[in-house]
C-alpha cells in the first residue's frame, strides 16, 4: 500500500499564510542585491573622480611647462640672431675695433645671456650635441662630412643650436654628421681568401 496522504508541498503557502506573501521574494534579498548595485556603483564612481583628479592634474602640470613652447620657438629666433651676429666678428676684429663699438658687442653678449637665462628659468634649455651619437629625436642631420677625430655616426659639428623645453625637443640641433676619418689612398685592399 502506499501512503496517499497529502503533505503540503513546500511552494504551497502554509496556513495563515496570504498566497502572495509566500511567491515574493524574500525583502531582505532584494535589499541586499540593491545594495550592493549601489556600493559598486559608488566605488566605480569614485575611483573615476580619482583618475579625472589625476589627470587634470597632469594636464595643469603639462599646461604649464609646455604652454610657452610657441612662444620659446619665437625667442629662439631672436637669440640665434644675437648668436650669429657676435660669431660674425673675430677676436682680431674685436680688438682692433673702437671702445664704443667693443661696448656695443658687451651690450648684445650680455643681452644673449639674458635672454638664454631667462629661457633656461622657464625649462628651455640648449642641447649640446658635439660629439655626441646623432640621435633622430634630438638631432636633425643637414650633411655628412669626414672627421679626422669624429667617430662615424657622432655629430661632428653644429650648424644651429638644439633646445629643449621639459623633456621634450622644442627645436633638434642641426648638425654634421661624420662619415669617419677620410679614407686614405695607401691603404690596401682588403685581401680575398678564396682558398
Amino acid at each position: 500500500m502506499s501512503d496517499t496522504t497529502s503533505r503540503p508541498s513546500d511552494d504551497a503557502a502554509q496556513p495563515g499564510e496570504p498566497a502572495a506573501a509566500a511567491a515574493a521574494p524574500k525583502p531582505s534579498t532584494s535589499l541586499d542585491r540593491e545594495l550592493a548595485d549601489t556600493k559598486d556603483r559608488l566605488l566605480r564612481t569614485l575611483a573615476d573622480m580619482e583618475n579625472l583628479r589625476k589627470r587634470t592634474e597632469r594636464e595643469v602640470a603639462d599646461a604649464r611647462m609646455y604652454g610657452i613652447s610657441a612662444f620659446a620657438r619665437d625667442v629662439l629666433t631672436v637669440a640665434d640672431g644675437m648668436h650669429l651676429a657676435l660669431e660674425a666678428l673675430d677676436k682680431e676684429l674685436r680688438e682692433k675695433s673702437d671702445a664704443g663699438v667693443k661696448a656695443l658687442l658687451d651690450g648684445v653678449e650680455l643681452t644673449e645671456r639674458a635672454l638664454l637665462n631667462a629661457l633656461e628659468k622657464h625649462g628651455v634649455k640648449r642641447i649640446e650635441p658635439m660629439g655626441q651619437k646623432f640621435d633622430p629625436n634630438r638631432h636633425q642631420a643637414m650633411y655628412e662630412t669626414e672627421h679626422p677625430t669624429v667617430p662615424a655616426g657622432h655629430v661632428a659639428q653644429v650648424v644651429q643650436a638644439g633646445y629643449l623645453i621639459g623633456d621634450r625637443v622644442l627645436r633638434p640641433a642641426m648638425v654634421a654628421v661624420s662619415k669617419g676619418a677620410p679614407k686614405s689612398q695607401d691603404a690596401e685592399p682588403p685581401a680575398n681568401d678564396n682558398s
